[in-house]
């Protein structure tokens, strides 16, 4: 009986005919683009997209949209109206508009336990509406940060792709040599194959600090999930009793807020939090330290003799700490305006393109190598 004749199987794509050094670098850019592009491209767009991702909430919500007004409201004005337009709800923080069209945002806890955010005009200091805690901002965040997993699952998880980032980030420099020319470099039209490579090249060279940026920056995080933490940065604690929550004197904010300025005249506060008996007040926002979260620069004070409580600036910081609070504004691009984000959108945008172009190309040489294996039996 004679057997049936089984096809051979593909024949991998032409690697390089260089050296083994460069040959083994491409090998294994190869096997991480093939292996890891869905997943790695997943996570590289949901991050790009959270950039944005409280104007996208901006323009899904109208409460959150005011227009410019000129000079803010005090702080008293503002965190007495959401007090008193939702009196029955526990006002957990309030936060300044995010850029002069928002809203402030006030986060408060309902009877129920559910968490709302409530709108206030900054400059009317005039509540618009309330919308729910879980929007898109925070569905890109916990999809980018764990995949909507457990976070003791889901955030090695993630994280742990910056290993093969930063590999294959190693091994584009061997694999493309004399890079640094291929910034202006036209696109060769002639083939499809061609011109997809001389594209993912080209984003390539132009996100390649972005590339190195973003996965050092998760190795930190992978790093952190792992036990190498540093102690979060110190804010004073607000006494908060049992008693049921009671709003806050907003003449009392106003004239620690102004105690602030005299004493501590760097420092601008972009957000506050009150104890449950409104009786004190925490402060936080930026100074002179660059590159912190606005949580480490913060100043508390009790509201019925403007006593303060304690101070924490985030020049203060370790070196340990001072790294961890670098990682989420390098990160995300939150650390300068618009120019910044725009800038850090872009970088995403190739970074995400990368992911996907690799396979296409891997692809592509798989077909024209079927192909001349094709017309070579044809022979």
């Amino acid at each position: 009986m004679n057997a049936t004749r089984q096809p051979s199987p593909a024949p991998l794509p032409a690697l390089p005919a260089t050296g083994g050094g460069r040959r083994r670098w491409f090998e294994l850019h190869s096997w991480i683009g093939l292996k890891l592009c869905l997943f790695m491209g997943f996570v590289c767009l949901t991050g790009t997209l959270a950039v944005f991702s409280q104007e996208i909430d901006w323009l899904l919500h109208k409460p959150m949209r005011v227009a410019d007004g000129g000079d803010t409201a005090s702080w008293g004005r503002i965190i007495s109206a959401a007090q008193r337009a939702r009196p029955a709800w526990e006002l957990e923080g309030i936060s300044a508009g995010h850029t002069r069209l928002f809203a402030a945002r006030a986060q408060m806890r309902l009877p129920d336990g559910r968490r709302r955010f409530v709108w206030i005009n900054p400059y009317t200091a005039q509540v618009t509406g309330d919308t729910g805690w879980f929007n898109v901002q925070r569905l890109l965040r916990n999809t980018h940060r764990h995949l909507m997993l457990p976070v003791i699952y889901g955030v090695p998880l993630v994280t742990a792709l910056s290993v093969p980032l930063l590999l294959s980030w190693l091994g584009s420099l061997y694999i493309y040599k004399k890079w640094w020319r291929g910034f202006f470099k036209r696109p060769d039209t002639a083939r499809p194959r061609r011109l997809w490579g001389d594209l993912h090249r080209l984003a390539g060279v132009w996100s390649m600090w972005f590339l190195l940026l973003i996965g050092i920056t998760g190795a930190w995080y992978l790093v952190e999930s792992l036990g190498g933490d540093a102690p979060a940065a110190p804010v004073t604690r607000l006494a908060d009793g049992d008693a049921p929550p009671r709003p806050v004197d907003p003449a009392a904010v106003d004239a620690a807020v102004r105690h602030v300025s005299e004493q501590w005249p760097a420092f601008t506060p972009t957000g506050a939090l009150v104890s449950r008996d409104g009786r004190g007040l925490v402060l936080m926002g930026e100074a002179t330290a660059w590159l912190v979260r606005e949580r480490a620069n913060n100043i508390a004070l009790d509201l019925q003799d403007g006593t303060v409580l304690g101070r924490h600036d985030g020049g203060d910081l370790g070196v340990h700490q001072r790294i961890a609070e670098m990682a989420d504004p390098l990160h995300f691009g939150s650390f300068g305006g618009w120019p910044i984000r725009l800038l850090w959108f872009v970088a995403g945008a190739l970074l995400t393109s990368l992911c996907f172009t690799g396979v296409y190309i891997y692809g592509l040489r798989t077909a024209d190598a079927l192909r001349a294996r094709a017309r070579k039996a044809a022979v």
